[in-house]
């Protein structure tokens, strides 16, 4: 015997569309910082150089501000769509939303499979792509130089390619035949010792002229291997971890996803319920409150 349905039955999970809810509301947030902070370094940095290069792809990739602006962004709207469709029970934006996960879940797994089953011609595209781009612009972009000097002192590497070093011969202002004082020099970043112990301030000198030197005496002042092999040495022994980690980011977009489908499907339901059971629902509830009231009235009597 079945149970009946009372008039506010509804096929749509409270659980399932207020944990869509807030789950994109903190990511909307997140989002929102992410552009604040973005648009704001990147009108910084234009007020203060007066120039910002955007001529190709690459110049777009290398401009952090203005790629950490465009990243939240899309966060922003992605989540903003997945936020009001669940309190909204909007079908529309669900699918959206539903869509965009899969699609960033499917570039994420392309890209993984990549990484591991061809790194060395992954290798070879980002030093082919990149070494010269990056190196050139090192001086022309405060957040690139900054990025560079921590990538550079935090992973113990200098230049990006195999050449190490030696890459940053290709930099206008560290290239030999220039008349700057820092020509046939490094970052600062390079150095193994840039921060002088007794005073703490850093000796932003102390990569002056170690192209001069041979790799077996350049590597007793500087870093002089190249920071995409430091990386990649870096990923291959951590696989466990990063494999774990990005295990565990694919299955809750996985599971985001399910619960995304499964609203839809509950509000899809719930318009599909016909208007005669809709009806006869609303007719008993107004029996069972004329029944209440007679019986309220006897007992009065």
């Amino acid at each position: 015997m079945h149970r009946r349905r009372g008039p506010n039955f509804t096929y749509v999970s409270g659980c399932v569309k207020y944990m869509i809810f807030v789950l994109n509301f903190v990511f909307w947030l997140m989002g929102g910082l992410l552009i604040a902070v973005g648009l704001y370094a990147f009108i910084d940095k234009w007020q203060a150089t007066g120039l910002i290069k955007l001529d190709t792809v690459y110049d777009l990739i290398l401009n952090i501000s203005l790629l950490i602006a465009l990243l939240g962004g899309v966060v922003f709207i992605v989540s903003f769509a997945g936020c009001v469709g669940a309190l909204r029970e909007n079908t529309c934006l669900l699918k959206f939303y539903s869509l965009c996960l899969l699609i960033l879940f499917l570039v994420e797994m392309g890209g993984a499979v990549c990484g591991f089953v061809f790194p060395r011609s992954l290798h070879g595209l980002v030093e082919l792509s990149f070494t010269e781009r990056v190196v050139h612009a090192y001086r022309d972009d405060p957040d690139l130089q900054n990025f560079i000097d921590f990538a550079q002192s935090d992973f113990h590497c200098c230049g990006l390619t195999s050449d190490g070093y030696m890459d940053w011969s290709k930099n206008e202002y560290f290239n030999c035949s220039s008349p700057s004082v820092e020509r046939c020099g490094v970052p600062f970043s390079c150095c193994i010792n840039a921060t002088d112990i007794s005073s703490g301030l850093v000796n932003i000198m102390c990569g002056y002229g170690v192209q001069n030197f041979p790799v077996a005496e350049a590597s007793k002042r500087v870093w002089t291997s190249g920071c995409i092999e430091i990386v990649r040495s870096w990923a291959e022994r951590n696989l466990y971890t990063i494999a774990s980690v990005a295990l565990g980011v694919a299955l809750s977009q996985l599971f985001v996803i399910y619960l995304a489908k499964t609203l839809e499907g509950q509000i899809e339901l719930q318009k599909a319920r016909p208007q005669s059971i809709r009806q006869r629902e609303l007719v008993e509830m107004n029996n069972a409150v004329m029944q209440r009231r007679l019986l309220a009235h006897h007992k009065n009597r």
